[in-house]
């Protein structure tokens, strides 16, 4: 392709509709993850109220959402590469607000992890669907970058959260949380109906392979495991999930119980440390994969394996030392590292796979990432807990994080594949 047709391509998709759905798909993801980490401030007022939630049981509200979310997805990834993905997405964030306000109104501890599982469903259209219908917004030499500008809503999200869900419970009760965390939903669930539609593939300036001209349907998970870079990519992302989840899940009461800090405390500490750590790690990262990524074919891979096993030390650390003065500056050096692979590990995702292919791509990873990740890990954590006690527990975090970043080094170094040819 010359530069001039690839500079012709690359136009078929006007700035501004661009740049707004960057805009729109970043506040859902906000939401999104605003949403995932309203639960963990909870944790010590949800076993001390008239639900009596045990260690157990409060674990398991994390592992069933994330259960739905990964077994959700698929159907949507299949969807997603054949049906209107505007329309798909904001039926996701609409039903997921709608659980979670249905969250706060729960009487028994049933009905609870029934409406959090139901998050699930609506967060899997939006996991699935967006990066393929972003990475049709903007050419792949910015992917990298453009992908960390949407990722960074995870840190900020998680951390108003965090504030959130901690200073909610402590001033009006813990169900105000979930109200608070459902109803913006529907306002963005409205903006996301006027996101643009483009072509698949629309902005692929050099195609890596050839791509596939028609929707494979449940086909295409087929195809895509036989990708080789892409498998690689993501069982490295399961153990990372395996670590990332657990710890979000648990970091809150683990500084409430093992550190001893109050319930205000721990979330807005730990949220101040997500949001300046995870800016300064997911544009690093997504930066410096993009200014590699011309000289080094696998820089997205390198990036986040070298940043993830530097990480591993410094996590071990945080969660050992008792003194303040060491912890939460190795906790904030990790969380920077951790947060450098966020938007290079999923733009490999997507360059891994023809275009078509891109929503099933994300779909299958969502399943993969989360069952061996996050859907266990929580409970895991917290069974160990039960036994072992929660200082214990969660040195489950950094063996994972360990695991991840020697995967995905193995994986950057192995000589690149093409994508499959599929049509």
């Amino acid at each position: 392709m010359t530069h001039a047709a690839a500079s012709a391509k690359s136009s078929s998709v006007a700035r501004g509709a661009a740049w707004f759905g960057l805009v729109v798909l970043t506040l859902i993801n906000l939401l999104n993850y605003l949403d995932r980490n309203v639960v963990p401030p909870l944790g010590e007022s949800l076993r001390v109220s008239s639900l009596h939630v045990t260690d157990t049981e409060f674990g398991a509200l994390a592992s069933a959402f994330i259960l739905v979310y990964m077994v959700a997805a698929p159907a949507f990834g299949v969807l997603g590469d054949s049906r209107s993905r505007p329309r798909l997405i904001a039926l996701g964030v609409g039903l997921w607000s709608v659980a979670t306000v249905l969250a706060g109104l729960a009487s028994h501890y049933g009905w609870l992890l029934a409406a959090r599982a139901a998050v699930g469903i609506g967060e899997a259209a939006y996991g699935s669907i967006a990066p393929a219908l972003l990475a049709d917004y903007f050419p792949d030499r910015q992917r990298s970058r453009v992908f960390a500008v949407m990722y960074m809503a995870i840190p900020v999200g998680s951390a108003l959260g965090y504030v959130v869900g901690g200073a909610m419970d402590a001033h009006h009760g813990w169900r105000s949380a979930f109200f608070v965390a459902g109803a913006p939903g529907l306002l963005l669930a409205l903006l996301a109906l006027r996101l643009l539609d483009p072509p698949r593939g629309a902005q692929d300036d050099e195609p890596s392979a050839p791509v596939a001209r028609t929707p494979r349907g449940f086909a295409a998970y087929l195809d895509v495991a036989r990708i080789r870079d892409y498998r690689n990519t993501v069982f490295g992302y399961a153990a990372y999930t395996f670590a990332t989840g657990g710890i979000a899940a648990w970091m809150p009461t683990f500084l409430i119980r093992i550190r001893h800090l109050d319930t205000q405390s721990a979330s807005v500490s730990l949220g101040g440390v997500l949001v300046v750590t995870g800016f300064a790690g997911t544009f690093a990262g997504g930066w410096l994969a993009d200014a590699l990524h011309r000289r080094m074919p696998n820089a997205n891979l390198l990036v986040s394996g070298v940043t993830t096993l530097l990480a591993a030390p410094l996590a071990y650390v945080a969660l050992t030392s008792p003194n303040h003065a060491v912890y939460w500056p190795a906790l904030a050096a990790a969380e920077v590292l951790i947060f450098m692979s966020t938007g290079p590990i999923n733009s490999a995702i997507i360059d891994a796979v023809p275009a078509v292919m891109r929503a099933s791509a994300m779909a299958a990873s969502i399943f993969m990432i989360h069952i061996l990740g996050d859907v266990p890990s929580p409970y895991l954590i917290g069974a160990l807990a039960e036994r072992a006690g929660l200082d214990r527990a969660v040195l489950l975090v950094p063996a994972a994080v360990v695991v991840a970043g020697v995967w995905w080094c193995y994986a950057a170094i192995r000589p690149r594949r093409q994508a499959l040819r599929a049509g």
